[in-house]
């Protein structure tokens, strides 16, 4: 029985959730609670039990190498039916989205993607361009941000509209300006272009839209956690046909908020997609018992974070060793010589 192959294995928990069938699904994982192998299996219960059409799933995650390996992990369970599945990172998938319709926007579909080493240098010719002195006005601090205002979806009208009667800002605002300007001469996007302009483009185009609400009945989607506003907006507006939306994530790893990666979009997910369902992996499968309840008396302290409690059926293992380094080379040093 295909059912029974698939949750072979899993605990209680994990098996609700592969098996979970339609509507809005938040499966909170803490660290080691075998997630990866949810959402795989999860993917392959959709595909060769529910037979959903492997064209109609979306897979999301943060980085390449994860989503190379969730696509390896969902190949040896559906074969080559993964090659019609997107899985790929946020920005992977809506690259091939723009290629697609990014004339719409009067964009070349032939864009290239600059690097960050790029982004640079165009940002320090604008500065020098608008005469402004470089030491009050860092390439790098500017661009960063410029890169938080796209990812929270703030244009340059916005950006200048915001920054009222402060003349750093304004002149922030002109280089944000003549950046862009630059860019779109250049056929170019950067990192950040790429979610700014998707929203862009999928609120200015129903039929684009409507096209890919229809074409993704199941979307999944990794490190809930670390999605900013952009990301956010993008899967709200994907999901809302079909509500068929499953993220994964662990409050308690939030690590990118330096990033603009906005807690709260895991914190508030019941209050967005009604009649959800809550799933808790708690059961860990990495580490000692020790270890556990040292992160768990951690964690405890995290300020806005749902309630859940990490436990290992292992043995208790080595006591914690306790080192207050110096700095961070002395701990790195510390940790070699113990190795």
């Amino acid at each position: 029985d295909l059912e029974e192959k698939l949750t072979k294995g899993l605990n209680k928990e994990q098996k609700q959730a592969v098996l979970h069938d339609k509507g809005p699904l938040l499966i909170l994982a803490g660290a080691g609670s075998g997630k990866t192998r949810v959402i795989t299996h999860r993917i392959a219960y959709l595909v060769n039990v529910r037979k959903i059409d492997p064209y109609r799933i979306l897979a999301i995650t943060f980085t390449n190498k994860a989503a190379k390996e969730m696509k390896t992990r969902i190949e040896e369970l559906i074969g080559e039916n993964v090659n019609s599945i997107w899985v790929g990172t946020f920005h992977s998938m809506l690259v091939r989205i723009l290629r697609k319709h990014i004339d719409k926007l009067g964009f070349s579909s032939s864009f290239t993607i600059i690097d960050s080493d790029e982004q640079q240098r165009v940002i320090k010719k604008c500065i020098e361009s608008l005469n402004l002195d470089e030491k009050a006005y860092q390439p790098r601090a500017v661009h960063s941000m410029i890169s938080s205002a796209k990812n929270a979806l703030i244009g340059v009208e916005d950006f200048r509209e915001q920054a009222g009667g402060e003349k750093r800002k304004q002149k922030i605002a002109d280089i944000y300006e003549m950046y862009q300007k630059q860019l779109r001469e250049n056929a170019a996007l950067d990192f950040d272009d790429i979610l700014f302009y998707a929203v862009e483009l999928l609120k200015a185009n129903k039929e684009v839209l409507e096209f890919y609400r229809n074409k993704f009945e199941y979307i999944l989607v990794d490190e809930y956690q670390d999605t900013n506003h952009a990301q956010y907006t993008v899967v709200e507006m994907l999901a809302k046909r079909h509500q068929n939306l499953c993220v994964v994530g662990d409050d308690d790893q939030s690590i990118y908020a330096f990033r603009g990666a906005n807690i709260q979009n895991i914190l508030d997910f019941e209050k967005d997609f009604k009649n959800c369902t809550v799933i808790k992996l708690e059961q860990n499968y990495r580490s000692t018992k020790t270890v556990l309840d040292a992160a768990n008396c951690v964690i405890a302290n995290n300020k806005g974070r749902k309630n859940k409690k990490l436990w290992t059926n292992a043995q208790a293992g080595d006591l914690i060793t306790f080192i207050k380094a110096g700095n961070q080379i002395d701990e790195a040093a510390y940790v070699a010589s113990e190795i």
